[in-house]
């Protein structure tokens, strides 16, 4: 185990891994609670200006919703499955958005009658639909974003819109007789370049100001959506210093007196309390002189790895086997060739691997047990247990 790649597993939470896991069928995935909670106060420590929305989708087991609703958790809710969750918990429509900008008018209308009164829009149809199922809701406009580049999973060009276009969708909105509440933008899950921040920051200002100078609007709320990190193999900044940064940023523009900010973390919340355990299915060579082995798991992106397409996400992982190492190519149990998950950037294993060996992948606590199908190759979904 090595604790610089992840400093989150104490030696106390690994002997809880190891004494859960002995007997559990392989694959599934553990959460760990405590750390939930660290990275939740963690972020309130230094973000205390910030509002804090978890990202539902990044892990959306009960306990894990349970857990942040009693720390005082809001939500950002992006689909009416979600919503009905949160409300079978007891979680109060107050503390809850909705923040996908691709959703059904029917939908839209459930929101509004079970209380939520915040939405998040980019395109005119939309914001119609909201004025007429979600009448006088305050709406925020979604900027595109432009740190796709830097950000390990971008969320560009599908969501959000350009600046020209959120001013004119802020003015309609007050003609249709909503609220025009503010701006909002991801700069990209995992991101590691905070200049994101700055440039998507400068716009929203930018915005604000026009909207005030020339249409009399005066925005409340700036909603910096996710791309904190979680602990992969990539180096990233603490939390410390993305928020120091940010808060001068955001200092630069507005001064002693923010608006409101509203933060939608998921992966940095939740991405390192959980610990994926698979199970060697098979190791071979494609050919006698082959430098590298094959070693298949049974788990795959199918199974909850998806953040391995195009080996975005490099997760750190624990071998139960010790001794010289051998690149290897990581693979799935899937029959389909895209259930390969690391190739090009091949992982070091023990050159006595075998069969029935485990690998534990940590940080796997955000976008796995969410992400895993249904029934291929009717495989089921990956269990998910809570410590």
């Amino acid at each position: 185990m090595n604790n610089e790649i992840h400093e989150c597993i104490t030696k106390d939470r690994w002997g809880r891994v190891l004494s859960f896991s002995k007997d559990k069928e392989t694959p599934f995935q553990l959460i760990l609670s405590d750390v939930i909670e660290e990275k939740y106060k963690e972020l309130q420590k230094n973000l205390p200006f910030c509002d804090v929305f978890y990202a539902v989708k990044a892990n959306p087991a009960k306990e894990v919703l349970s857990l942040l609703s009693d720390l005082g958790s809001n939500f950002d809710v992006a689909s009416i499955y979600e919503l009905q969750r949160l409300l079978e918990l007891g979680v109060d429509p107050s503390r809850l958005s909705f923040g996908n900008t691709i959703k059904k008018y029917d939908h839209i209308k459930i929101f509004y009658d079970a209380g939520i009164r915040l939405f998040v829009t980019d395109s005119e149809c939309d914001l119609r639909n909201i004025a007429k199922a979600a009448p006088g809701s305050k709406v925020m406009v979604r900027l595109m974003s432009e740190g796709g580049q830097t950000a390990d999973w971008p969320l560009s060009r599908k969501f959000g819109c350009n600046p020209d276009l959120a001013g004119d969708l802020l003015v309609l909105a007050k003609k249709l007789g909503l609220i025009p509440y503010g701006i909002s933008f991801h700069v990209g899950s995992q991101q590691r370049d905070i200049t994101a921040w700055d440039t998507a920051l400068s716009k929203v200002n930018y915005l604000f100001s026009w909207l005030k100078e020339n249409e009399n609007i005066e925005l409340s709320c700036i909603n910096m959506g996710g791309g904190f990190p979680a602990t992969y193999l990539e180096k990233t900044h603490s939390i410390e210093t993305y928020a120091s940064e940010i808060l001068r940023y955001l200092r630069e523009d507005y001064g002693d007196v923010l608006p409101r900010i509203i933060i939608e973390p998921g992966r940095s919340l939740v991405g390192d309390s959980g610990i994926l355990v698979s199970e060697i299915v098979l190791v071979s060579r494609k050919s006698r002189t082959a430098l590298e082995r094959w070693v298949y798991q049974d788990c795959g992106k199918f199974g909850g790895l998806m953040e391995t397409l195009d080996e975005s996400i490099k997760y750190p992982i624990i071998c139960e086997r010790k001794g010289p190492t051998e690149k290897v190519i990581l693979a799935g149990p899937t029959c389909d060739s895209m259930d390969t998950l690391y190739e090009n950037y091949q992982y070091e294993m023990p050159l006595s691997l075998s069969v029935g060996d485990r690998l534990y992948w940590l940080s796997t606590g955000a976008y796995t047990s969410s992400y895993s199908a249904v029934e291929f190759n009717g495989f089921p979904p990956l269990r998910t247990y809570v410590l």
